[in-house]
């Protein structure tokens, strides 16, 4: 089976990746993992659901924002306008197709967008295989 291609819209050190599962599923694992983790979900978007609610319509499309202050907060001391990425986020909608996709900034495009240190970059890179195990069946 090959890989779908790319969704449309991607851009530089935004990772998306198809999910096996629909939407509310992919959203149910990723947050159960983020308990799991011991990881703070600050909060979950639903912006499909917002654009209903005034007579829009658009494709299913919700953002997870989570994180945890104790990784986070060494992260923007050292660099502030980290600030403005973290939380973390994750994007989980459906394409006009059907595929449902996770989409993400790469902890290697926040390291270098932000000058993080090498030694404080582990503490956003565990998003990544988070978000990996969350599309595993």
């Amino acid at each position: 089976m090959s890989a779908p291609p790319p969704p449309p819209g991607a851009s530089q050190g935004i990772v998306s990746r198809a999910s096996p599962y629909s939407v509310a599923e992919t959203l149910e694992r990723l947050e159960a993992l983020l308990r799991d983790k011991g990881l703070t979900l600050f909060a979950r978007i639903d912006h499909s659901g917002e654009a209903a609610r005034v007579g829009l319509t658009m494709p299913e499309t919700q953002l997870l924002i989570f994180g945890s202050p104790r990784a986070g907060t060494p992260l923007m001391v050292a660099s502030p306008l980290l600030a403005l990425d973290l939380p973390l986020k994750a994007l989980v909608w459906q394409d006009a197709a059907g595929q449902v996709w996770v989409s993400y900034n790469s902890s290697a495009y926040l390291a270098s967008r932000h000058a993080i240190p090498d030694d404080l970059v582990g503490n956003i890179a565990g998003a990544e295989a988070l978000i990996d195990a969350a599309l595993r069946g």
